[in-house]
């Protein structure tokens, strides 16, 4: 599968960076709120299609909701949902995705690195698999640096029965916008 085509909704820099920390990180919850917003813009801007969109968060690792107390992404894709409905789209958040094995902790590592850690880390869940089944469905996340986390969500969804139409994430690289007139470094297909 690969990676899917990304949608940022801002790039990963000062303040962005500090609000998804402190939510992520600090239990700051209440930013899911403004971070759900910003997601809400991401899956917008994916245009994936008419018609009702099922959002699949990219899980935490289980010892880091249990550290935290709350799985961020879920969180966020949860307000970015309610944000969504407000505006008058039909979304539904599908937490599909779960880890089959543990992973080591993605930062310090190279894309390469990221790759071999996270593939065949992802699997649907059982009752999550017939309502995968044929539908299209956006992955979202928090952040994505090299795509590594999600092509392998994109994998498993794939492996399910369903097919990916996109991710939206909160935040990229700054490298990984585009802006008019200039090249755009791509993202490697390798989080």
């Amino acid at each position: 599968m690969g990676l899917p085509r990304v949608w940022a909704g801002a790039p990963y820099a000062d303040e962005v960076r500090a609000v998804l920390l402190a939510h992520k990180e600090r239990g700051a919850l209440r930013l899911a709120g403004p971070l759900g917003a910003v997601l809400a813009g991401a899956v917008r801007g994916l245009r994936a299609g008419d018609g009702p969109q099922l959002l699949v968060p990219v899980p935490s690792a289980r010892r880091s909701v249990a550290g935290r107390g709350h799985d961020p992404v879920r969180r966020i894709a949860l307000a970015a949902a309610g944000e969504l409905r407000r505006a008058g789209t039909e979304v539904r958040v599908l937490a599909a995705l779960r880890q089959r094995r543990a992973v080591a902790d993605q930062a310090g590592l190279s894309a390469r690195q990221r790759l071999a850690n996270v593939a065949g880390a992802l699997e649907v869940s059982g009752g999550a698999r017939r309502l995968l089944a044929g539908r299209s469905a956006v992955l979202v996340d928090d952040l994505v640096t090299t795509g590594a986390t999600l092509a392998e969500a994109a994998r498993a969804v794939a492996a399910a029965g369903g097919r990916v139409s996109g991710a939206a994430v909160v935040a990229a690289p700054r490298g990984a916008f585009a802006v008019e007139g200039e090249p755009r470094e791509p993202l490697s297909r390798g989080k």
